[in-house]
């Protein structure tokens, strides 16, 4: 009998065993213990070590220098760059200008209508010529009788100027407050004209005028007969 339920008891026991609550309690420490040592372990292997975060700043810091360093140099570049481009503009507005004022001309008489005396005066007074018929490029203005230069080049002007009586006609060229040529005329009876022609070298903004002669007289009517031209001869 004994043979018969050996292997039996032996089952039971063993049952028992696993049904203890002690074993039990036993058990799931050890299998805790086994957890936290796992987990401590994996840790411990994800975590870098101080002396390879130290490397990484170090190379990080090497990349943001050499990276601001190129940042300063395409700057410079850029400037560099834009100045160039700045002096290229300014030459090409001044090609541009050059190119739409290779056409001036201008042609005026003194009194836009009606018949008028001028003069004399004791001291020279810009004439204004008021009747425009050409003013090429918009250069002379006949508000106030100047030819100002747009473009530098060799400019060709004209004066014609007739006066009556026994006063003299008589009209000067004037660039800037600079005596160019007079035209110049007297006689004691009828009338008198004179005329006169200055081809001059003028820097942009240079201007040109004609003043009456101190103590001169001129007579003008529907026939024009006071006149100013001038035009451009060739840029430079």
């Amino acid at each position: 009998m004994s043979q018969l339920f050996g292997p039996l008891n032996f089952q039971l026991t063993f049952v028992r065993h696993l049904n203890c609550p002690e074993n039990n309690e036993r058990a799931t420490t050890e299998q805790s213990r086994c957890t936290a040592f796992s987990t401590e372990t994996e840790t411990a292997v994800q975590q870098p070590c101080p002396q390879d975060i130290h490397a990484v700043l170090r190379e990080l810091t090497a990349s943001l220098a050499v990276q601001n360093e190129r940042i300063t140099v395409l700057q410079k570049e850029n400037q560099e760059q834009a100045a160039k481009l700045e002096s290229q503009k300014i030459e090409t507005d001044k090609l541009m200008q050059q190119l739409q004022v290779k056409q001036v001309a201008f042609s005026a008489s003194l009194l836009d209508q009606g018949s008028r005396e001028t003069g004399p005066f004791n001291t020279e007074i810009t004439l204004v010529f008021k009747r425009v018929v050409t003013n090429i490029g918009n250069a002379y203005n006949p508000y106030t009788g100047i030819f100002t230069a747009p473009v530098r080049g060799v400019y060709h002007f004209v004066w014609s100027l007739y006066g009556d009586g026994n006063i003299a006609a008589g009209g000067v060229l004037f660039r800037n407050g600079e005596h160019i040529f007079i035209a110049y005329e007297h006689q004691t009876s009828g009338g008198v004209s004179t005329s006169n022609g200055a081809s001059l070298l003028l820097e942009v903004g240079d201007q040109v005028s004609v003043r009456l002669f101190v103590g001169a007289r001129l007579n003008d009517s529907q026939n024009h007969h006071n006149t100013f031209s001038g035009h451009l001869i060739f840029p430079m």
